[in-house]
């Protein structure tokens, strides 16, 4: 019901902003189109990626790799694979929902979408040129740290510590 709303508001703002200003409504949704354009062949790469993995490698071996009996050698695998990938955030919360299913530990996934969202090691290049090197190194530093807490937190929650 929840999502028939949402739809809803945005059709109905649509509308409005098209009555507005035709011009500028038209024009932001080319822009639209085209991000989503730009992100599609990363998204269904990634919806691909997951797919294979989640065939090829049983639940078994995902609870092994990062199972909530993998403790903290699972949540540092976990952790330190979200930091080196890039992957948009409207990716990360269903993979992460599939990794569940797939028999990952609620602390490792948790420590997994946090490093996946706070820590950039794709993006230092681009970060360093902006930030510099000593801010960019501090931020990415603190954002993997505060995954363990993270982790840390849902554990405790879940019952997993």
């Amino acid at each position: 019901m929840q999502t028939i709303i949402f739809y809803a508001l945005a059709i109905g703002l649509l509308t409005l902003s098209f009555f507005k200003d035709k011009q500028k409504t038209k024009k932001s949704l080319k822009k639209a189109v085209k991000a989503l354009e730009n992100m599609m062949p990363q998204f269904l790469g990634i919806i691909i990626l997951v797919g294979v993995m989640l065939a090829v490698i049983d639940p078994d071996m995902i609870s092994k790799l990062i199972g909530s009996s993998s403790g903290w050698y699972g949540t540092i695998v976990a952790a330190l694979v979200g930091g080196v990938t890039l992957i948009p955030g409207f990716i990360a919360f269903p993979t992460a929902a599939l990794l569940l299913q797939g028999g990952a530990g609620y602390m490792q996934v948790g420590a997994f979408v946090s490093s996946l969202m706070m820590v950039g090691v794709v993006t230092v290049p681009l970060e360093t040129k902006y930030f510099g090197k000593k801010v960019t190194m501090a931020r990415n530093i603190l954002a993997f740290l505060y995954a363990f807490v993270v982790a840390l937190i849902i554990g405790k929650v879940m019952g997993e510590l």
